[in-house]
């Protein structure tokens, strides 16, 4: 293989490596770095334009069902807000998966952070989900 050949190569190789899944041990160690890990039922969904025209901006309702771990004191029965963004991504993508879109009515655990009067999912596409 001739130089010319080889460069080409190694930066679609380093692009697609850059773009690509991450493996579940990442996303495990998302889920335990985050404050807040506890079990919610969407009440409501909201959503927006985003900043782009392939991203909307989902705003959550929630009820706190159960509470595994809180550095923040949420309570069972509490009511919170769960801010995050979904974008459109072209066919054949191939990178970090996007977080799911809630729908009312839904029951899921959630990873979460605080982030000012709101919340943010943790552990991107298994935010609300376990292993």
């Amino acid at each position: 293989m001739n130089f010319r050949m080889l460069v080409p190569a190694a930066l679609v190789a380093a692009l697609v490596t850059a773009i690509a899944e991450l493996p579940p041990s990442a996303y495990e160690a998302m889920q335990a770095k985050a404050t807040e890990h506890v079990e919610i039922t969407v009440l409501r969904v909201d959503i927006s334009p985003g900043e782009n025209a392939e991203s909307q901006k989902v705003e959550l309702t929630a009820l706190v069902d159960k509470i595994h771990r809180s550095e923040g004191k949420l309570t069972p029965g509490e009511v919170i807000p769960i801010v995050y963004t979904i974008t459109e991504r072209p066919r054949g993508w191939s990178g970090p998966g996007e977080i799911p879109l809630k729908a009312n009515g839904d029951k899921s655990v959630a990873y979460l952070n605080r982030d000012g009067d709101h919340f943010v999912p943790a552990a991107g596409v298994m935010s609300f989900s376990n292993f």
